[in-house]
């Protein structure tokens, strides 16, 4: 007699590669050592938040004390730390936002399962573009949804938009998009997304209902060489907006995020309502109260992304002058190289071998790619260098 659930059973037999290579690290720096180990398998930031975030902290603790501080709140979080966001995001995606149009959650995480459960009958898709973070397809399937997805332009990534609308169908409820790109670094441009919002807005039109564009973006202060992340807000009349502060303001175990509503869509009233809803019920209840203080005073600021500019310089010459194959990442904190030989499995093998720790592309429907993270210290680097040469010579 089975404990869990069918399906539950099946997540464990495929569980996430990330999970497993995480699991696999652990392992060799117990049997080698912490130093011995080069493990870029997961995308934990590793930078200091910024001072803003320690200063708040201290003035919170000086009201640790008075009644409430840590208490109940409205399930979409305090009004005034809604109301800062709001304004805070105006400026950001371009658009006038009010704190009806905002609703604090539990991470990006908690968001995406807030909007799934408020919009998804029975038997609705969800299509994501692939390379995708493997988790969508466990969301979707949270609340009863069929995930699908639509490759992405070979060797480049881009959206592949002429692809997109031909999967549409009538049980389409939403499209989830993640810019830039976890895990090959990718920003849209401007003109892609324009061009995709063109085609949801006709699929909407023919099926007589709503198709969201979702736009999951924890990585958008996170771009290089002058690039710039387009807002999807003002393009088109279902974006929404899901995103944390887990990444710019290096907070990721507080579990703080948020959904933002295009002010250009009609009786979001109702959704929002919904969304505040679905918080709740989830389990979530509200999202974190400290996280909602911290968030208050460091709007505004950010980890230094330059050295996160100095490590994917650093990695990417490793990996050029070792001979890989690969696309510089425009933003984000992921490299994406082709396997030598086309196996990703059995590459990121060989590079366990020589103490490397990477992810296959497989686990992110990328196939024949694996992944690297560079949210890791310089020294890490510096040190994976001959395991590199030494696993792509076989």
């Amino acid at each position: 007699m089975s404990l869990i659930s069918q399906q539950i059973s099946g997540y464990l037999e495929r569980s996430s590669w990330i999970r497993k290579m995480f699991e696999a690290g652990i392992a060799l720096k117990q049997q080698y050592g912490e130093e011995a180990v080069c493990d870029f398998s997961l995308g934990n930031p590793d930078l200091p938040a910024p001072p803003a975030v320690g200063q708040a902290l201290r003035e919170l603790a000086d009201h640790a004390g008075e009644p409430f501080t840590f208490g109940y709140m409205p399930n979409g979080g305090y009004p005034w730390a809604r109301a800062k966001l709001a304004a805070h995001l105006s400026s950001e995606q371009g658009v006038d936002l009010t704190a009806d149009d905002v609703v604090l959650t539990c991470g990006a995480a908690g968001g995406l399962n807030a909007f799934l459960r408020a919009v998804l009958e029975p038997g609705d898709e969800v299509l994501a573009v692939s390379p995708f973070f493997v988790e969508y397809g466990f969301y979707v399937a949270n609340h009863g949804g069929a995930f699908r997805t639509v490759p992405s332009k070979p060797d480049t990534f881009a959206l592949d938009v002429a692809a997109i609308e031909a999967a549409i169908g009538p049980k389409t409820r939403a499209l989830i998009v993640n810019s830039p790109n976890n895990p090959t670094g990718v920003i849209y441009n401007r003109a892609e997304l324009t061009e995709l919002a063109a085609a949801l807005g006709r699929a909407s039109q023919k099926h007589g209902r709503p198709i969201f564009l979702i736009s999951d973006e924890p990585y958008r202060f996170l771009s290089y060489d002058g690039d710039k992340v387009p807002s999807l807000l003002p393009l088109y009349q279902h974006a929404v907006v899901v995103s944390s502060f887990s990444k710019n303001l290096s907070l990721a175990g507080e579990r703080l995020g948020y959904i933002a509503l295009s002010p250009l869509m009609e009786g979001r009233a109702t959704l929002t309502a919904a969304l505040l809803l679905t918080n709740r019920i989830l389990g979530f209840v509200n999202p974190p109260a400290v996280g909602q203080h911290l968030m208050a005073k460091a709007l505004g600021s950010q980890v230094d992304a330059g050295i996160y500019a100095r490590r994917r310089d650093m990695m990417a010459r490793i990996l050029r002058d070792a001979g890989y194959e690969f696309q510089m990442p425009a933003g984000a904190f992921y490299f994406f190289p082709k396997a030598p030989g086309g196996d990703d499995v059995k590459f990121v093998n060989r590079l366990m071998e020589e103490k490397v720790l990477a992810v296959p592309g497989s686990g992110f429907g990328g196939p024949g790619h694996f992944r690297l993270t560079f949210c890791v210290g310089e020294d890490v680097i510096a040190r994976s260098e001959e395991g590199f040469r030494r696993a792509i010579r076989g």
